[in-house]
C-alpha cells in the first residue's frame, strides 16, 4: 500500500469515490500542490496530477508522485491521458481543479488554447462537460490585468468555477487549504445537507450572577466557524473577484 493510501478519508468521507485531476502550472504557488494533494486525499479523494513544463521547474513530478500515489501526466503520450481522464469515458473524472492557475494559463483557457499538458485537459474538461475549478495565482499586477479579469469573466460565462485568491504582499497568492478544500467539497462532495438550514451560534455565553455582575467565559468563535464551515460544504459558495 502506498504511503498516501494511509490518509485517505482520515479526516472525512465527504469526497469518498470522487476523482479530481489537479493540474499545476509555473506559479511559485506550485509548491504548495504536495499540501492541497495530501489535504483532498484525507477527505477521501483520488488524485491525478498533471504539470505544465513550468511547474516542472518548480516541483519535480516525483514529489507529486508521492503525494498522490499515481504517476503524473508531464506530457500527452500514447495513453491519451487527456481523454482517459476528462473525455466522454466511463470512470472519468469528477473536477478539473487547476491550482495554482497562471494569468498565462487562464488566458489559454479563455481562447482555447491547448499547447500545455494543462490546457489541454482543460480543453477536454470543458467540451466533455466535466466541472472545472481555477484557483489563480500570481503577481499582484497581473492579476489587476484588465485583459486578465475579462479572461477570468469569459470563463466564469461558460460555467469555469472560480476561487479567487487572497491579495497581500503585493501579491495574489493561493487561498487557504482549508478554502480550497472548502470549495471542492462544495462542489463535488457529498450533500447531505442540500435544502436544511442551519443556524450556529458561537461566541461568549452570560449567566447573571445579580442585575450588575455576570459570569462570561472567553471565547474566539473558532468552533462555531468549523460548524458553518462543515455545514456549508454542501452548497458551492457565490463567486468573488472579476466579473468582466
Amino acid at each position: 500500500m502506498h504511503p498516501a493510501d494511509h490518509l485517505r478519508g482520515s479526516k472525512s468521507d465527504r469526497l469518498k469515490g470522487r476523482k479530481i485531476v489537479l493540474g499545476v502550472t509555473g506559479s511559485i504557488a506550485a509548491v504548495e500542490t504536495i499540501k492541497l494533494c495530501r489535504e483532498l486525499i484525507r477527505h477521501g479523494a483520488e488524485i491525478h496530477v498533471v504539470m505544465s513544463e513550468g511547474a516542472q521547474n518548480i516541483v519535480h513530478p516525483w514529489a507529486l508522485e508521492f503525494a498522490t500515489g499515481r504517476p503524473v501526466t508531464t506530457q500527452i503520450d500514447g495513453r491519451v491521458q487527456h481523454v482517459a481522464l476528462c473525455g466522454d469515458v466511463p470512470d472519468r473524472a469528477d473536477l478539473l481543479l487547476i491550482a495554482p492557475a497562471t494569468a498565462n494559463t487562464i488566458s489559454k483557457i479563455a481562447f482555447g488554447i491547448d499547447d500545455t499538458p494543462v490546457t489541454t485537459f482543460a480543453t477536454t474538461a470543458l467540451g466533455g462537460g466535466i466541472p472545472v475549478m481555477i484557483v489563480p495565482a500570481m503577481h499582484g499586477t497581473m492579476m489587476a490585468q484588465k485583459v486578465v479579469g475579462e479572461n477570468i469573466g469569459k470563463l466564469r460565462r461558460i460555467g469555469v468555477h472560480f476561487l479567487m485568491p487572497k491579495l497581500e504582499e503585493s501579491k495574489a497568492k493561493l487561498p487557504s487549504m482549508d478554502s480550497i478544500v472548502s470549495e471542492v467539497i462544495a462542489l463535488i462532495g457529498k450533500r447531505d445537507l442540500v435544502k436544511r438550514r442551519v443556524l450556529v451560534i458561537a461566541g461568549a455565553t452570560e449567566e447573571p450572577i445579580d442585575d450588575i455582575r455576570v459570569v462570561t467565559n472567553r471565547s474566539s468563535g473558532e468552533t462555531g466557524v468549523e460548524l458553518a464551515r462543515a455545514a456549508g460544504a454542501g452548497q458551492p459558495q457565490p463567486p468573488e473577484g472579476p466579473e468582466d
